[in-house]
């Protein structure tokens, strides 16, 4: 699979870890599991909901250092167990279009053969806008240490 970004709009962070790929699924799936890892400590996620089939619901809440909130819906367009999820937050659930929709999601998972997992991450955002106010949010340093924290989490199942 080309990791590399496939346009303007895309970022991608490609990482091997130490982890099967049925782990590394069920810790994007099961909200116990999402809470542990999705967001960089000292951020936290104070609530979180998966459906993951196509058209299912998702709502994720980040938590700051300062305890502000911010809920992320959007609804899932392909899940496939142990290899690859795609979601959106164009929808907000029961297909109703969001207000201002900032990015499509791609994770793949796959299997090396040794243990280890290629884990790449794709954000692909509407606008150029959206793609630069996403960089400079961190999002190579931030997702970078969610898949650390991912590993490290996915590794204890």
């Amino acid at each position: 699979m080309d990791t590399k970004p496939a346009g303007n709009r895309e970022l991608v962070i490609t990482r091997t870890l130490k982890a099967s790929p049925a782990n590394l699924y069920r810790c994007w799936t099961e909200p116990a599991l999402m809470k542990q890892w999705f967001c960089p400590k000292p951020w936290a996620v104070s609530h979180a909901e998966v459906d993951a089939r196509p058209g299912g619901r998702s709502m994720v809440v980040m938590r700051s250092p300062d305890g502000q909130e911010f809920p992320n819906a959007g609804v899932y367009l392909e899940a496939i167990p142990g290899k690859k999820l795609v979601f959106t937050d164009a929808f907000v659930g029961d297909w109703e279009p969001a207000g201002e929709p900032f990015m499509v999601g791609i994770v793949t998972f796959e299997d090396n053969g040794d243990g280890t997992t290629l884990y790449t991450a794709r954000v692909r955002h509407w606008t150029d806008d959206a793609t630069q106010r996403h960089e400079q949010m961190g999002f190579h340093e931030g997702w970078s240490k969610c898949a650390e924290q991912l590993e490290e989490l996915a590794r204890t199942l």
